[in-house]
């Protein structure tokens, strides 16, 4: 590839480029409550980064219903303001999103853990094509106390890595606050959260719409604050990792229903015969029973799976699925009817078959209780599992009743 090819996707980035309102290029967003200590510094630094940038930029802070004068302080430094009434990280950075008159904005806390007089390298990225640009901190550098050792050594790794293997994200900060992005690109996103999880549902909804995102290293400070910091460890990981398996019903509930799915069956038809023997362990009907549990439990699994991505796909929480779409021209009601119906058939023949054998005994005990029993446990895993069909196959056809963006057969 010649120079010339690699910097023409940048000069062809800086001709589209359209500044809004009032001519402005770059807005740089940071939410705000009670931040008075170190609101200005920030504001400060950010002026002197986007002024050596040389792009038309504004300073928005999207006040959280500060008590301590920060919006005052915020105006005084050259900030503009916008009153955020609903409590929460996300809430007050949806807010400042709309409200943003930049078509690049760079977001970031207001605690000076962050240096904003070092932004170039996110608009340089922005320019030559990236929807997202994520700092890490991980990649860049982290000085002494800046980061709780709990954040960096467990929970960043860890969400992370669940980040990157559920939706594909490859990035090696996931939850790092400081972060550009193309304002249109990401208010196609429809983000909705109000709390912390909000920079979770940024990044998972930029991977599933794919769109175009990079990292750029940082350095994380030592915030400035006298007070503890807003974010809580355990209750905001686990609203992260929450956050993260609703957005993926499949780790959440598709795979774990399979794998019970395959094992009860692989176990129920080993052990339907009679009793089998490992060593010296006997297995017999009961653990038959537990199989048959497993079953039952493994297909609820799926079908939730089925009905969480259909609901998010119908409003607009994921992107939709084609292969969902395809799976869907060939199960339909009547399919699903005729399963049901083979299944409950089948657990009615076993509960005849199991009657007409205890009334041999002129119903009273079995000489060998557990031979009846393998074809009792057979007729009501086949009959619950053939509700379980029927019952599924009607709420998807009713689901289909307002299929915009998934073609459920009704």
């Amino acid at each position: 590839m010649s120079l010339f090819e690699k910097i023409q996707p940048q000069v062809d980035r800086q001709e589209m480029i359209d500044s809004g309102p009032d001519g402005v290029e770059i807005t740089v967003l940071m939410p705000c409550l009670n931040e008075a200590e170190t609101l200005a510094a920030c504001i400060h630094k950010a002026h002197l980064g986007c002024q050596k940038i040389g792009l038309r930029y504004e300073i928005l802070v999207a006040d959280n219903g500060s008590s301590d004068g920060s919006p005052e302080i915020a105006a005084t430094a050259g900030a503009r303001v916008v009153h955020v009434p609903v409590r929460g990280y996300g809430a007050a950075l949806r807010t400042g999103i709309e409200a943003a008159r930049g078509k690049f904005i760079i977001m970031g806390d207001s605690d000076e853990s962050y240096d904003f007089s070092e932004l170039r390298p996110f608009i340089e990225k922005w320019q030559v094509g990236y929807d997202l640009v994520m700092g890490t901190r991980l990649r860049g550098e982290i000085k002494p106390g800046a980061m709780p050792f709990l954040h960096r050594w467990l929970g960043n790794p860890l969400l992370t890595g669940m980040g990157n293997l559920l939706f594909h994200c490859g990035l090696s900060d996931y939850h790092c606050g400081l972060r550009g992005f193309d304002r249109q690109a990401m208010l196609t996103l429809d983000l909705r959260t109000d709390g912390m999880e909000f920079a979770s549902e940024m990044v998972i909804k930029a991977a599933l719409a794919k769109l175009k995102m990079t990292e750029t290293p940082i350095t994380l400070w030592p915030d400035g604050r006298s007070r503890p910091p807003h974010l809580r460890t355990w209750r905001d990981g686990w609203r992260h990792l929450r956050f993260m398996l609703l957005y993926s019903p499949r780790w959440l509930f598709l795979y774990p229903g399979i794998v019970l799915m395959v094992l009860g069956l692989g176990v129920g038809l080993w052990l339907l015969p009679g009793p089998r023997m490992i060593g010296n362990v006997t297995f017999d009907v009961h653990t038959l029973l537990f199989a048959g549990l497993a079953v039952l439990m493994g297909f609820q699994s799926i079908t939730l799976a089925v009905f969480t991505k259909i609901f998010a796909v119908i409003e607009g929480l994921l992107p939709d699925d084609p292969q969902l779409t395809k799976m869907f021209r060939y199960l339909t009601l009547e399919v699903g009817l005729i399963v049901g119906a083979v299944l409950i058939l089948i657990g009615a023949g076993g509960s005849v078959y199991g009657f007409l054998t205890w009334s041999m005994f002129s119903f009273g005990p079995l000489p060998d209780l557990t031979y009846t029993l393998r074809f009792v446990i057979l007729a009501v895993v086949s009959l619950t599992l053939g509700g379980q069909v029927i019952l599924s196959s009607f709420f998807l056809s009713v689901l289909g009743l307002s299929r915009r963006g998934l073609n459920i057969q009704a």
